[in-house]
């Protein structure tokens, strides 16, 4: 069980715990603790608290009756601090391994330093909503599989029915299309569609982890969260396409992407399904190209060229 009160921490709390192969019973603020259990219903071996350690938590501790309770700790980097965030992490692997004399959870700790061994050298954020299959489904049938890029899919949709849509952008193309359920990490020719119920966040060494948190805000999945942390992480490595779709999702951070040097299009509105989206995208002023599915298909390709050109005359 996890106590912390800040977002960030708990992320980190939560990203390392996964990847112990422990289970989380939980990850909440003090507030958060109060509300959600009864304290004699739980089963907790491990606690780790960084917050005020106050009469009600140490009841919830007491009455679990674990094999440790850990207290106080440094704050966790960033996620696109990749060093900085490994370094932290493997602390609390090398504490939590002494204390259960769990060698493995340090021996197998392999930190990938930079990208050297992936097979993607660009990622690629899809937004979409309402009308946005058929135009995402017509963007991959006319992207080869073979570039070096990963896609990452945003998609509103409904919750009972996210399961189907790798059917449908999977026909007639060699594009490997899924539905993020676990923590994974990039690859190229794979494009990784966002859960509805749960948040997503990627990290510098192309990992997409999985939180056991809903989304906040009126949309699922949140465009613009994923949007603002991909394009922090990997700046000018990124393009962002917006498709088809209702409302403003994926504009609340658009300054933040051309600071960051990230790529910006969007789908014509013209041949949009429900053309809100893009349009709001357009209208914000940082969009950098606009076309067909097709045309933006095209737009990339050529965009991964010159870039090789340009990389290669330096």
């Amino acid at each position: 069980m996890v106590v912390a009160e800040d977002h960030h921490q708990r992320m980190a709390f939560s990203d390392t715990i996964r990847s112990c192969d422990f289970i989380l019973v939980g990850c909440m603020s003090r507030a958060q603790l109060q509300e959600s259990f009864e304290l004699s219903e739980l089963a907790v071996d491990i606690w780790l608290i960084d917050s005020d350690y106050d009469d009600n938590v140490m009841t919830a501790t007491t009455v679990s009756k674990p094999a440790a309770v850990l207290v106080g700790f440094s704050q966790a980097p960033y996620l696109n601090e990749a060093p900085q965030y490994a370094k932290w992490q493997r602390k609390l692997k090398r504490k939590l391994a002494h204390m259960f004399a769990l060698p493995v959870l340090v021996n197998d700790f392999v930190y990938k330093k930079d990208n050297t061994e992936a097979d993607w050298r660009y990622v690629v954020f899809l937004g979409a909503s309402m009308g946005g299959p058929s135009a995402i489904k017509e963007f991959l049938d006319n992207l080869s599989p073979m570039l070096p890029v990963s896609i990452l899919l945003a998609h509103h949709f409904n919750k009972t029915m996210i399961d189907t849509l790798p059917r449908i952008l999977n026909r007639h193309n060699n594009w490997h299309c899924q539905v993020i359920a676990s923590s994974q990490r990039l690859r190229a020719g794979h494009c990784l569609i966002a859960p509805i119920d749960k948040q997503i966040v990627c990290d510098s060494t192309g990992r997409v982890i999985l939180l056991d948190e809903a989304w906040s805000g009126e949309y699922k999945p949140a465009i613009g969260q994923i949007l603002k942390n991909t394009s922090d992480v990997y700046g000018s490595e990124l393009i962002n396409i917006i498709f088809s779709g209702m409302g403003n999702d994926g504009s609340q951070y658009l300054d933040v992407i051309q600071e960051n040097n990230s790529q910006l299009w969007a789908q014509d509105p013209s041949l949009s399904a429900c053309p809100s989206q893009p349009q709001a995208i357009i209208d914000s002023g940082y969009c950098n190209f606009v076309g067909s599915p097709a045309d933006l298909a095209q737009k990339l390709t050529d965009y991964i060229g010159e870039r090789a050109v340009t990389a290669s005359s330096h």
